[in-house]
């Protein structure tokens, strides 16, 4: 169950890190990799819709045993798509690698919350 609290704690603070300083970043991002953002109600969507998930991976480290049956099986689920997305666009030659290295992240995390879902079943059953 330590492993889960830990696994979840991290996840949570690493990417409100790395997520939140988007919102002041929209310019510099489109400097950086062309073509500048087009849509910024899809962007700041995204960051806010992520900000959001890493609150709740704070929740499910402070007790994951009861955020266990749902709320991991959610976190695992966030995890997927833009992992699998980044792998498929870099083959496509559509991103960078760098935005890579972002996807292969979230997809270790997937990982991190798969085994700690799976270590935590002994302590679910023996809560219920």
């Amino acid at each position: 169950m330590n492993f889960a609290k830990w696994v979840f704690l991290l996840a949570g603070i690493y990417c409100l890190i790395v997520l939140t300083p988007n919102y002041f970043l929209e310019q510099r991002i489109g400097e950086n990799d062309p073509p500048a953002i087009t849509h910024p109600e899809y962007f700041y969507g995204f960051t806010g819709l992520a900000i959001s998930w890493q609150v709740v991976f704070l929740f499910i480290g402070r007790d994951p045993v009861r955020y266990r049956p749902l709320m991991m099986l959610a976190a695992i689920l966030e995890k997927a798509p833009f992992g699998i997305a980044t792998i498929v666009l870099f083959a496509l030659k559509r991103i960078s690698v760098v935005v890579l290295c972002f996807g292969l992240v979230d997809l270790t995390l997937g990982a991190l919350f798969v085994a700690s879902y799976w270590l935590t079943r002994s302590a679910s059953a023996a809560s219920t």
